[in-house]
């Protein structure tokens, strides 16, 4: 339990702190590919020139991240923005685990290869095959068959989803045929090792806040049961779906490998099986395919006794997996638990796209509510359509709520996720990406009239770019350019800082409007407790604005 904050005696306003998180919004290093920038966000313009406003580091290891060549994410930007402080994340905790062999020397690795061992069984595993280092690293999955090798698994079948989302949208032979080539050289009369399935990971597996069980559904069939087209090899089928399809890996559908008409590599009773991907959000509905002896969700058809096992713990508070190779994290004293302690009334809100990340994620990656007295969650039902169908996404619907919360007199403090800038940002869909900016921003002007009205004060923010970067560019800064000459389409995040702007009508001297520079966004939570009224717990990282 933490203590109540003490109070700064310098900010004092009548209505709420309103923390927008403009999802996936940043500021562009290209001119060229800046969506953002090319919008007619009136609103974030106007505020631009005319509002107190800093940039802030969203990524790397301003947010926890092995280095500043590593890509931000929605999971770690959230947990930075609310605990105030950095610490060590899922790809910088799981390097470190193989490179001290901590993991290999663990008590659930020997479990799960000596499982195997003594059934003859295989070694299964599955997740997304990239180095996007999001979700998962390729070398992470290396390490772990070349270490199951040397402890004398007989059998490695690994079932690998399609990123194209993280990485280049149609990148994935970059890492497939490689990697087969890998297995390849390791495979002999002893060691037998080989890709069994596959397929895009907005099409299978990778589901998350239960928004499309169908799609864990599908990865069962495909990994488990060893259902589905069949091909000799991954390199055939992810070029004959693509002319097929016209999908970029992502959207790709699943296949299975077969040698002679049968699957290599169905997942039977005897078996071990690694969740290789460290985040936790679109590991937690495969988990529970795997562990629940009754689910609701789908027919498994089969459940096969397996040991199974996730990089990570993916929810600490659920200890989902029940087993796990790398222990996560641990945050505490985060916003929300000091503002509970401190009485203060607080409202949080997205729709199911965002949800978890306003909630479990700013939490510390803890599930439920510190005080269910002082808090409110709220969550919008997601449309089940492709977000570029659609890039408005739920931002309208949102907005509605947050300014009956403002109306209401029961909040001191509200946080939203609008996703646009993010979940469209992924489809490389430039057009559609201009579109969701544009939605977010009238919805932004409809909350700011609002916030004023009743004297709060609005910050405006994000988790980490990519609306801001939707092309690839080469070394020199020039496009890339497809056969036809049209931009090749960037479906990652960006590596560029996210703005951080206040608008304060009710502003009267009480902080310096020249806010700090070269500060990452795990600063926002400190700021937030000032502008509430609070000072800030000694060890949080400092925040954006000088008390006066």
């Amino acid at each position: 339990m933490v203590q109540a904050l003490y109070k700064n005696g310098k900010i004092s306003r009548k209505g709420p702190v309103v923390l927008v998180i403009m999802d996936g919004v940043g500021f562009g290093a290209y001119q060229e590919g800046d969506a953002v920038a090319d919008s007619k966000t009136m609103m974030l313009k106007q505020l631009l020139k005319t509002a107190p406003w800093t940039k802030l580091k969203a990524h790397g290891t301003a947010v926890g991240l092995p280095s500043d060549e590593d890509m931000g994410n929605s999971e770690v930007g959230h947990n930075a923005m609310g605990c105030g402080r950095v610490f060590s994340q899922g790809a910088k905790l799981v390097n470190n685990s193989i490179e001290t062999r901590a993991m290999f020397e663990g008590a659930v690795w020997e479990k799960l290869v000596n499982n195997v061992i003594n059934t003859n069984g295989t070694l299964h595993f599955i997740g997304l095959l990239s180095d996007g280092n999001v979700h998962s690293h390729i070398n992470n999955l290396k390490s772990m068959v070349i270490e199951a090798k040397k402890e004398k698994v007989k059998k490695v079948r690994v079932h690998a989803l399609l990123d194209g989302r993280d990485v280049g949208e149609l990148s994935a032979l970059e890492y497939f045929d490689p990697f087969s080539e890998f297995l390849a050289s390791l495979s002999d009369d002893s060691f037998d090792a080989k890709i069994a399935s596959g397929g895009g990971r907005m099409v299978i597996t990778m589901d998350r806040y239960n928004a499309d069980w169908e799609m864990v559904r599908r990865g069962w069939q495909t990994h488990v049961l060893g259902e589905g087209r069949e091909f000799s090899n991954p390199h055939e089928a992810i070029e004959t779906l693509r002319k097929e399809t016209s999908a970029i890996d992502q959207d790709l559908p699943p296949f299975v490998i077969s040698e002679n008409g049968v699957p290599v590599g169905p997942i039977v009773d005897g078996d071990s099986v690694i969740l290789f991907n460290f985040r936790g959000d679109r590991a937690l509905e495969i988990t529970k395919a795997f562990e629940a002896e009754t689910l609701d969700e789908f027919d498994r058809v089969r459940h096969p006794k397996v040991e199974y096992a996730g990089m990570m713990e993916y929810d600490g508070d659920m200890h989902v997996p029940k087993q796990y190779l790398v222990t996560p994290p641990s945050i505490d004293r985060t916003l929300a638990e000091y503002l509970c302690a401190s009485n203060v009334r607080q409202y949080s809100i997205s729709e199911t796209q965002k949800y978890g990340h306003v909630t479990y994620f700013f939490n510390g990656n803890r599930t439920g509510k510190f005080d269910e007295k002082l808090e409110t969650y709220v969550e919008v039902p997601s449309d089940n359509v492709p977000f570029e169908q659609r890039p408005w996404m739920k931002c309208a619907d949102i907005t509605d709520n947050v300014i009956k919360a403002v109306k209401s007199g029961k909040y001191d403090f509200i946080k939203l996720n609008y996703p646009n800038g993010d979940m469209v940002g992924h489809t490389g869909n430039y057009q559609a990406v201009v579109c969701s900016m544009e939605a977010m921003d009238l919805q932004i002007a409809r909350l700011k009239s609002v916030v004023e009205q009743y004297g709060g004060i609005l910050i405006l923010t994000a988790d980490h770019g990519n609306a801001d970067d939707m092309y690839e560019h080469d070394k020199k800064g020039n496009v890339k350019r497809k056969e036809d000459g049209s931009p090749k389409s960037k479906t990652a995040h960006s590596l560029n800082p996210v703005p951080f702007i206040i608008v304060d009508p009710n502003y009267n001297g009480e902080y310096s409007t020249t806010l700090r520079e070269g500060l990452g966004i795990s600063s926002i939570p400190a700021t937030c407790m000032q502008l509430l009224g609070f000072e800030p717990p000694e060890d949080y990282d400092q925040s954006i604005i000088e008390l006066i």
